[in-house]
């Protein structure tokens, strides 16, 4: 079992994207990690190509729903650092909403199927633990500004998530 300082580091976009209505467009992932939960769209950096996170959320919102949108379409609300997520790796996540709503539910892809849900409906449904602790409820709190916190994700232990920095400073 490697140790802490053992496991890799991995750079990552979520991408927050919603329907005219301001529902939720969630994947029900069918693949590792978070296979069988629902979560936003996302994935990693092309870090061998010096890919920005903008540009990384750009792409991935382009390959996973069919969506064009660019890099003044999207608002970096939060950073978040997992350490030890599932016990597997080290992530380096950023979060971003997406400003213009997506027309329409994307068709299924090997990555997962698409369903829209209304932000109370999204708490009922499988999520990834982070996603249920810190995610929702930074999105919630946070996404018209910026958050940085970090979140020990060690299995075994409850999720512990630190704020780092908030801006604006909440009044």
């Amino acid at each position: 079992m490697p140790t802490h300082k053992d496991l890799p580091h991995r750079i990552a976009v979520l991408v927050f994207l919603e329907n005219a209505a301001g529902e939720h467009l969630l994947m029900h992932r069918a693949k590792p990690p978070n296979l069988g939960a629902w979560s936003p769209i996302g994935g990693k950096l092309e870090t061998g190509t010096g890919e920005s996170s903008f540009e990384c959320a750009v792409r991935e919102t382009r390959e996973e729903t069919g969506f064009v949108i660019g890099p003044a379409d999207l608002h970096l609300f939060a950073l978040i650092s997992e350490k030890a997520y599932e016990g597997q790796a080290h992530w380096l996540m950023f979060l971003f909403r997406c400003l213009r709503p997506i027309p329409g539910l994307p068709p299924d892809i090997s990555e997962g199927r698409f369903g829209f849900f209304a932000r109370k409906a999204v708490d009922a449904l499988p999520l990834p633990e982070t996603d249920r602790t810190a995610l929702w409820p930074v999105y919630d709190s946070h996404r018209e500004r910026f958050v940085a916190l970090r979140a020990d994700c060690a299995p075994g232990r409850p999720v512990r998530v630190v704020v780092e920095e908030i801006t604006p400073a909440p009044a």
